[in-house]
């Protein structure tokens, strides 16, 4: 094993923590641009408590609002206008992966004069990727996607139906108030979609990964297995604050680089989702439903050990008179059980998407992430033709 760990994010966790917003944010600007989804941090009255908390410690308040659920490069540029415009010098992301996602490319895109789309890899010559960034302050008010606590972003462009990354030191927030009361009135099946996010970003790196990681491998296998008991208590009772934070600890540790330590493993199911919602807008944690048990059987085929150790370790299935390639089967069809149990979609046609594009989504997929010979990263590496085939299981 040979890698380096870095996480600069300062971890603020705990019910009832977005009181200290404004002592942790006036140490890096006196001017905040609050990015927003949509309205039920309004509703809820987290915005204002959280303007509140700002103002008693003299920060001034901008906002942003409107952030969708895949963030645009348009609200990217909107955001980065009204920071230099209203002369922020802190960002703060009050919102789910989009807000927090959308609030880093802002942050950056404040300070670069070009288009803010050069910043996000698309498959172009010259990345630009960001050198430097306002001061990133994150308050996730859902649990799923571990942004709040790590340098990555991902965001559409609607023009051109891509939706792809950056990553980048500067966009590391220096504060992560993750006060897991703000996700008790998350909705049901976004709950659901939010758990299985989660495990999906454990699974990537697990079934990816380089071998020789038995100490990550316990780790992720935990993760997942937490992930799971207090994902399904979460999506039973909303109002469960045990339930929800242990679902939040869950993300954070899912993405924050502590699980991934030593595996180097690549994203191909991330990839292939990305491709499908930048053309439907479909949820990201539904999309992963439907698309990581799919490439699980097409992997299973290559590295079926793996995926039996998956079975035995996550799922307590016995490898008692089975061939490894009938227990790894198993194990993915618990996962299927497990994500249908808590309400989420499994096949493409339950959200209306058909094969009509696949050979675009499988081109869209390998834009940034793939091998000299243009497969996608992952174990095993995918060709457009296999990304294909995957899709078409998946239907």
């Amino acid at each position: 094993m040979n890698f380096v760990a870095y996480n600069p994010t300062r971890l603020v966790f705990g019910a009832g923590s977005l009181s200290k917003l404004g002592e942790l944010t006036s140490p890096y600007g006196k001017k905040a641009l609050i990015v927003t989804g949509g309205n039920s941090v309004k509703k809820s009255g987290v915005f204002a408590r959280a303007v509140a908390s700002l103002n008693a410690a003299g920060v001034a308040v901008a906002e942003c609002a409107g952030i969708e659920p895949n963030p645009r490069i348009t609200s990217v540029k909107r955001g980065a206008d009204i920071a230099r415009a209203e002369k922020c010098d802190v960002v703060i992301a009050l919102g789910g992966g989009s807000a927090m996602d959308a609030s880093k490319v802002i942050a950056a895109a404040a300070l670069y004069d070009g288009d803010p789309w050069n910043l996000i890899g698309h498959g172009q010559e010259n990345w630009a990727i960001p050198k430097q960034a306002l001061p990133i302050i994150t308050v996730p008010t859902l649990a799923a996607t571990g942004s709040e606590m790590n340098a990555g972003a991902v965001i559409s462009n609607e023009e051109t139906k891509v939706k792809s990354f950056v990553q980048a030191e500067c966009l590391f927030p220096k504060v992560a108030l993750v006060d897991p009361e703000l996700t008790l009135s998350v909705p049901q099946d976004q709950t659901a979609y939010c758990v299985c996010d989660i495990i999906t970003h454990v699974t990537e790196g697990y079934f990816n990964g380089v071998d020789g990681t038995p100490i990550q491998d316990r780790f992720a296998e935990g993760v997942i297995i937490n992930a799971i008991e207090w994902g399904k208590k979460a999506v039973a009772d909303g109002n469960n604050l045990d339930a929800r934070e242990q679902v939040q600890w869950a993300s954070i540790v899912a993405l924050n680089g502590w699980v991934q330590a030593g595996t180097s493993g690549g994203y191909p199911v991330h990839m292939i989702e990305h491709a499908l919602s930048a053309h439907h807008d479909i949820t990201h944690g539904a999309g992963l439903a439907i698309v990581n048990p799919a490439w699980m059987r097409f992997a299973a085929k290559s590295r079926p050990e793996r995926f039996a150790q998956f079975a035995e370790r996550v799922f307590g299935l016995s490898p008692a008179g089975k061939d490894t390639t009938t227990l790894a089967l198993e194990g993915i069809d618990a996962y299927v059980t497990f994500l249908k149990e808590i309400g989420c979609p499994t096949t493409l046609s339950e959200v209306g998407i058909g094969e009509e594009l696949f050979e675009q989504y499988a081109k869209d997929a390998v834009l940034v992430v793939r091998d000299k010979e243009g497969n996608l990263l992952g174990r095993p590496p995918m060709s457009q033709d296999d990304i294909v085939a995957v899709l078409r299981s998946a239907l």
